[in-house]
């Protein structure tokens, strides 16, 4: 083994970095081994390795690619301590022992108490007693100490460490911007992650900070009780503040939604659909203000845009207008060129130089004349919005009882997934990702969401918009209209019978989607496999977050990539599991799913795809897991489903229609369940299922098996269309 190491260093590195690499990698192998103790391994290998780091001056890429990574390593190991530390100082064994150190101290002063009322024989035998516990006592509380100090010393070490691989390099980013905002969340009180929460705003590039904008920003007065927590809000107030000084494009629209987090409707606070953080409201308020010695004109003309939207997403409208175009008010088309403000659903590249200039963005020229009022029951519109480079932006303006700050979070997720996606070689050769839209919300109850272009539900395709039309009324001549499949699920009693009966007699035309629109083999065959992967990705990620309500109107199939686009992202976490009918089935795989994969169905490249993304997401499963901590705890994140929001997910109207309410007792009684959604998705990236572990493979079949087993689907609920 030396020998190999010795031989695999002088290949790879060059003399000025042997030594170093040496002691990193034996450090390393024997922190996963377990092969030493902790003192040993941090002492006399990584801590060395990191020593040997510094003496270094070279500002050569790959020297400083290695210098991030020793960093980490020492980072990610004495984070490993700290987080068994802290598992074992709060245990149930070390809880008891708190316990039983307490009776013999009860039992310490009653002796001592007895020796100065006892004779002179009486006494030897008393001080020999008061003796021994004297000594169990300074032990007990000796490795108490101890332990106690140790903690908090890798903490330190940890957070340190996270620290300068941030200045370092940017190879670790991602991994370390997340744990790091995990620790500081969970750890506010504490004088020393305060102090070295404040160190590293200072001294690392705030760019690194905006991919969590959202969470950072969601903190802005909270945490009022709990000792340190002021010190906590200067530290988080000061990062804010950099980041919107530095990157204003990509933290003004957040700090403006929370400073309007009380504009709601008296309708809506009447069935305490949100919940009103007035502490955040006048936290952001504040903030703004004193940002306004920077960016003052810019925040200016954002807030002349947010008002505009607001109007036309609470614009009121007639049930006849539904479906037609109708023009705009005068107030809100008089709007016109904000040179300062980009498109809100355009795409800003985060620059980290900070040098956003002109051209750097398409700025906001006006809206179109008229508007579309879509179907649903909060009426969102559709509207156009021009920008600078020449090109419509069409968007969604929405208002009502969804709340987008969840539908903005998973949409944040997903594209976090994305990057995984791409860093590993065999997902980005076949170009597996999740399709994500943008998501902007301005107040509670209203927001703006890119219109994805070109997309078409799958429910639309298949039954037209009168449900007795579309392909199945092209292809499936002689066939059960999909009422009458849902009516018959619906008055039968054996439901595994009536779903066999229904299959029986309607048969799947997904695949006609295919030769309809593509007529050359070549282009037929990408397209197919396209869809085929992307029905994948999106399969196994939404599994892994427990996303649920996938009716065929909230999946959209783009008709030029095929790709499918998940909308109404809601009920995530399982919640679907606390339906009235509980949703059983991993992700949606029905038979129109599969037709459209062609010949081979479930097996071949969907499979393999499966097994490839969720190889990917077992591989980062650590931050993975870090992200699903942050995101709900995020105390705007109200992603625990309520009884009423539960109840109007499978009313018996059309499933198409937005009817979705939130409770705000269960918005602040939500978050305390999150410890058990963390559990939840950390089984499944560890592979477990039915509380057995599996393979990659053995995991992907499990769940292909259950997407399709039909005594989950015949249980299903009748609106979700489970033969569809």
């Amino acid at each position: 083994m030396a020998i190999n190491l010795a031989r695999y260093i002088l290949q790879n590195y060059s003399p000025g970095e042997e030594i170093s690499n040496v002691y990193r990698l034996v450090g390393k192998w024997l922190a996963e081994t377990r092969s030493s103790n902790s003192r040993t391994i941090l002492e006399q290998y990584l801590k060395q390795s990191v020593e040997l780091t510094k003496e270094s001056k070279s500002t050569d890429k790959k020297c400083i690619s290695r210098q991030c990574q020793t960093y980490f390593d020492l980072a990610h190991y004495t984070d490993g301590l700290f987080k068994s530390y802290e598992e074992r100082l709060s245990s149930s064994e070390w809880q008891a022992a708190m316990r039983l150190r307490k009776h013999k101290t009860r039992e310490l002063d009653a002796l001592i108490r007895r020796l100065k009322s006892s004779s002179k024989g009486e006494k030897t035998d008393y001080s020999v007693k008061i003796q021994e516990l004297q000594k169990q006592l300074t032990m007990d509380r000796e490795e108490a100490e101890k332990l106690q100090d140790d903690r908090d010393n890798f903490l330190s070490l940890a957070l340190e460490s996270y620290q300068h691989c941030l200045v370092i390099g940017s190879k670790y980013d991602l991994r370390v911007v997340f744990r790091l905002v995990s620790l500081w969340f969970s750890l506010y009180s504490r004088q020393n992650v305060v102090k070295s929460m404040n160190s590293t705003v200072k001294e690392v590039q705030s760019y690194k900070f905006v991919p969590l904008v959202y969470q950072i920003a969601s903190r802005l007065g909270s945490s009022k009780d709990g000792q340190g927590s002021t010190s906590f809000q200067i530290a988080l107030v000061s990062l804010v503040r950099k980041m919107a000084i530095d990157h204003p494009y990509h933290t003004m629209f957040q700090l403006l939604a929370l400073a309007n987090g009380d504009r709601v409707k008296d309708k809506q606070r009447s069935r305490n659909s949100f919940v009103v953080d007035l502490d955040k409201k006048l936290a952001a308020e504040k903030l703004l203000n004193e940002l306004s010695s920077y960016h003052g004109a810019l925040i200016q003309q954002m807030k002349q845009l947010v008002e505009i939207y607001i109007k036309l997403a609470e614009l009121e409208t007639r049930k006849e207008e539904t479906n037609k175009r109708i023009p705009v008010p005068r107030e809100i088309r008089s709007l016109r060129q904000l040179e300062l403000v980009p498109v809100v659903t355009a795409t800003v590249p985060i620059d980290p130089s900070c040098q956003y200039g002109e051209g750097s963005f398409p700025h906001f020229k006006g809206l179109s004349d008229s508007i579309t009022v879509m179907n649903g029951i909060n009426a969102p519109k559709v509207v156009d919005c021009f920008g600078s480079d020449g090109h419509k932006y069409r968007q969604l303006a929405k208002s009502g009882n969804d709340d987008l700050r969840q539908d903005a979070v998973m949409e944040q997720f997903f594209g976090l997934v994305n990057t995984f996606l791409q860093n590993q070689r065999d997902t980005w050769k076949r170009r597996l990702r999740i399709r994500t839209y943008k998501v902007v919300p301005f107040t509670p109850s209203a927001g703006v969401v890119e219109w994805v272009d070109r997309t078409v539900p799958l429910g639309e395709y298949l039954l037209g918009s009168t449900r007795n039309g579309g392909a199945h009324g092209r292809y499936g001549i002689g066939d059960w209209s999909f009422l009458r499949c849902r009516e018959h699920m619906t008055s039968e009693k054996d439901k595994r019978k009536a779903f066999l009966k229904v299959c029986d007699n309607f048969r799947p035309v997904m695949h006609y989607f295919f030769l309809e629109r593509f007529m050359q083999p070549a282009d037929w065959f990408v397209r197919r496999l396209s869809y085929t992967r992307s029905v994948a990705a999106s399969s196994m990620v939404g599994y892994i977050v427990g996303l649920g309500d996938r009716h065929s109107m909230n999946i959209l199939i783009d008709e030029d990539t095929t790709e499918v686009v998940h909308i109404d992202l809601g009920v995530a976490f399982e919640q679907g599991l606390m339906l009235k009918t509980p949703e059983r089935v991993p992700f949606r795989l029905t038979r129109e799913i599969v037709d459209g994969m062609g010949v081979t169905g479930v097996e071949g490249v969907f499979r393999r795809c499966c097994e490839e993304t969720l190889s990917v997401m077992r591989t980062n499963k650590e931050a993975l897991l870090t992200i699903i901590e942050v995101f709900i705890h995020d105390p705007l994140y109200k992603w625990a489903l309520s009884p009423l929001k539960a109840l109007q997910r499978q009313k018996e109207i059309d499933d198409d229609v937005d009817s979705c309410l939130e409770s705000s007792q269960d918005a602040c009684e939500g978050n305390k369940d999150a410890a058990r959604a963390t559990l939840r998705v950390k089984e499944k990236l560890d592979g477990y299922e039915g509380g057995e572990m599996r393979s990659v493979q053995g995991q992907v079949q499990q769940l292909i098996q259950d997407a399709t087993d039909t005594d989950r689907l015949c249980q299903m609920f009748p609106g979700w269309g489970a033969w569809l």
